[in-house]
């Protein structure tokens, strides 16, 4: 038979109310409590990695400024080994600046012709074949400017001969010479490229002869 709060005894009823609050709370802890108490525990953990993780980076603040200036020197020096040995067949690049001492150094570029390109391991020798006259002294300055160039470039299979015999420097042809032009010269020029590109296909052309007066 079922029972009235009410009809209790004032012992049982604090009894009941005791045991339901028992019964209420433990329900809560394994609902609600329970979960909020792991999720809290999960945020912590989590906290205290994130801590340690930047205690561990704060020790590289210091090196940051030294990491810093050693990256642009590296980036600098990068860009004088590409102006030293270029990462592309700047061929036109490479012709316009011998072309250009030539004519600070008062003498005239009258051919280059493209000779094989050689494939090493990590670079490309790409050889010229050039021909050149004018004043004596010039022609030394030509040389001097030449090898000052913050690009490489080897000269071999230098000949030497007057205006008078070309061929003894087995120049392609006589030209109509300034009355100071007193040497001819032929050589090989070799530049150097970064192995990175493939080969370019396209071979240089011959600078057209010009005829009168030399630059």
């Amino acid at each position: 038979m079922a029972m009235n709060f009410n009809e209790l005894s004032g012992l049982k009823q604090w009894g009941a109310v005791i045991v339901g609050g028992a019964i209420v709370t433990t329900a809560l802890y394994f609902t609600v409590f329970k979960s909020q108490s792991d999720k809290n525990a999960a945020a912590q953990h989590a906290l205290q990695d994130k801590v340690r993780e930047n205690n561990e980076l704060e020790s590289y603040r210091p090196k940051l400024k030294d990491m810093e200036r050693q990256l642009a020197n590296l980036k600098q020096q990068l860009e004088i080994e590409r102006r030293i040995v270029p990462d592309e067949k700047q061929v036109d690049t490479f012709i316009e600046t011998l072309d250009g001492e030539a004519t600070k150094a008062g003498v005239e570029l009258r051919r280059y012709t493209a000779k094989p390109v050689a494939s090493k391991e990590y670079y490309s020798e790409v050889p010229f074949e050039m021909e050149l006259d004018g004043p004596y002294y010039s022609m030394l300055n030509f040389f001097d400017r030449v090898g000052k160039l913050e690009r490489i470039v080897n000269v071999s299979g230098l000949l030497v001969s007057n205006t008078k015999n070309p061929s003894g420097a087995k120049a392609k042809r006589s030209y109509q010479y300034a009355p100071n032009e007193s040497v001819v010269a032929t050589f090989t020029a070799t530049t150097f490229f970064s192995h990175d590109l493939e080969p370019a296909g396209a071979a240089p052309g011959t600078k057209p002869a010009t005829t009168g007066v030399s630059k």
